[in-house]
């Protein structure tokens, strides 16, 4: 393999196995300093264990691994940070009730004692230096998204690394999150930290990156390929192959980002029908993250697609949870298909239809030490009475029909979700949740950590259920993809509804409702 001249990393034949189960499969590639890498390719394709075993989480089985012309054994993080590699994950690690500099501090340097204002002023004069707009004595929890991010990255750089891994860095934020993230990527690129962002958003990889680099079921498909030369159809086709599914004209446009949302809008087959969902005047207590209801209605229709936009943390998820049943509401009503369900359990609510996918996968969605058929069997056994003839081989029968009707890549049903990958842990979620008893759909960002083939078959799948007559209340972070798919968008902003649109959306008149610009 011919190396390109200033390369940062290089591994050659290397090999991650997990049991019986190859996560990557001799793998050779060298990325040149001073650049932005994007590595990308389906759930499973093994972008994640890539990531893991640079930054020293996991030990290649076979292989080798050079860093900075430095020889890497592998599996061991000190050693990896030693030269010069950092990773970022895509779930947030910083402590929730710890200051900004007390985290920043944390494991910084041996413990060295500082007063809580010489603190602040070192990390303030770091955050500072980095262009991160935040306060060094503010508390974790009270930051958004965009901040929280910001915080780890600059903790990242606390080592000085020359080689940034950022996996998924953009699947929790906004569409202005996102191009704020690429900002500070670019000029972290200015300063020579080298970057490797694992991502799965085509036009992400197309806006901010040099080079793109393919994995295929644990193996390179090609790459590192100068981004210059590529397009969105040529990129799609290298990441699902010659055997995956073929696209609708508008999903591959809206899925490689080619799509303007201004042309955007839903597929129906039929007009409305009834009420599934009704919300009028619902008013919650605080609850959690993010602020209260406020007086919101809200209406989905059988046979509809609703979709939720707004910046994160403006009340989708007490929305999500008071439709649950898990919020506390003070004021107004619910009902599903007719039935006041305003002071109903979870449990009366999904006799009725409901069903949730929700936000966090591997909190609220799964339990990670639990088998695959147990995660998939709680649908089935909610509700159900105790002497309805259920036994644990029908149940792993089901699981085992249900995954490989979702396509999820698993090896036995038996085996812990936490084993999977995060694309298709999610759909897990999904196929037990979007069954034939479904009424009421609540999709809280089911998309999220999703490659473009996944995507399009969650698409798909809202689509059929729309088809079936069920209602669903999409909430997405994605514009394009709210766009492509739903019949009527609602903005949420600081816990209140502040806009409806109807297809063909413009883009601008949503942003400014987003924002609270408009009048």
């Amino acid at each position: 393999m011919k190396e390109l001249p200033g390369v940062v990393l290089a591994s050659r034949n290397a090999t991650v196995r997990y049991g019986d189960v190859v996560a990557l499969d001799d793998v050779s590639i060298s990325f040149s300093g001073g650049m932005i890498h994007a590595v990308v390719g389906q759930n499973g394709a093994g972008k994640t264990t890539f990531a893991r075993m640079v930054s020293g989480l996991v030990r290649p089985a076979e292989g080798s691994l050079e860093i900075n012309g430095r020889s890497i054994a592998g599996g061991n993080v000190n050693d990896a940070r030693r030269a010069g590699v950092e990773l970022v994950h895509q779930s947030f690690a910083l402590p929730p009730s710890f200051t900004v500099a007390e985290a920043m501090q944390f494991g910084a340097d041996g413990g060295r004692l500082y007063t809580r204002a010489a603190l602040e002023r070192r990390w303030q004069a770091h955050l500072d230096a980095l262009d991160v707009k935040v306060s060094a004595g503010a508390q974790i929890r009270t930051l958004t998204v965009e901040q929280q991010q910001a915080v780890e990255i600059a903790r990242a750089l606390v080592t000085d690394a020359s080689l940034l891994i950022l996996d998924e860095p953009t699947a929790v934020l906004s569409p202005e999150g996102a191009e704020k993230l690429f900002e500070r990527i670019r000029r972290l690129r200015e300063r020579g930290v080298t970057i490797i962002l694992i991502l799965h958003k085509i036009r992400e990889v197309l806006a901010v990156s040099d080079t793109v680099s393919v994995l295929r079921g644990g193996r390179l498909i090609d790459g590192p390929l100068p981004v210059a030369d590529m397009d969105a159809e040529r990129l799609a086709s290298l990441i699902i192959g010659p055997s995956g599914r073929e696209f609708a004209g508008d999903d591959l446009e809206a899925l490689t980002g080619a799509l303007s949302p201004v042309a955007g809008g839903a597929d129906k087959t039929s007009a409305p029908q009834s009420e599934i969902l009704s919300m009028r005047d619902l008013s919650t207590r605080t609850d959690g993250d993010g602020p209260p209801l406020n007086s919101v209605d809200l209406a989905v229709h059988a046979g509809e697609i609703v979709g939720v936009a707004g910046v994160e943390g403006n009340g989708q998820r007490t929305l999500v949870r008071a439709i649950s049943g898990l919020a506390d509401i003070m004021d107004g009503s619910l009902e599903i298909d007719g039935r006041d369900m305003t002071r109903s359990s979870l449990l009366a609510r999904r006799a009725m239809g409901l069903r949730v996918i929700p936000f966090e996968r591997n909190v609220e969605g799964l339990s990670l030490t639990s088998a695959l058929w147990e995660n998939w069997s709680v649908g089935q056994l909610l509700g159900r009475p105790l002497h309805a003839a259920i036994t644990p081989k029908g149940l792993r029968q089901g699981c085992r029909a249900a995954l490989d009707n979702w396509d999820v890549r698993y090896s036995t049903v038996e085996q812990r979700a936490g084993s999977l990958s995060g694309g298709n842990a999610q759909k897990v979620i999904l196929s037990r949740e979007m069954d034939d008893a479904a009424r009421l759909i609540v999709a809280a960002q089911p998309t999220r950590g999703l490659d473009i083939g996944a995507t399009a078959f969650v698409w798909e799948a809202m689509r059929d259920a729309r088809r079936r007559g069920c209602g669903v209340l999409f909430v997405s972070s994605d514009l394009d993809e709210i766009f492509d798919i739903a019949d009527r968008v609602v903005v949420m902003l600081a816990g209140k509804i502040v806009g409806e649109f109807r297809a063909p959306f413009d883009l601008a008149s949503v942003g400014s409702a987003m924002t609270g610009a408009r009048a």
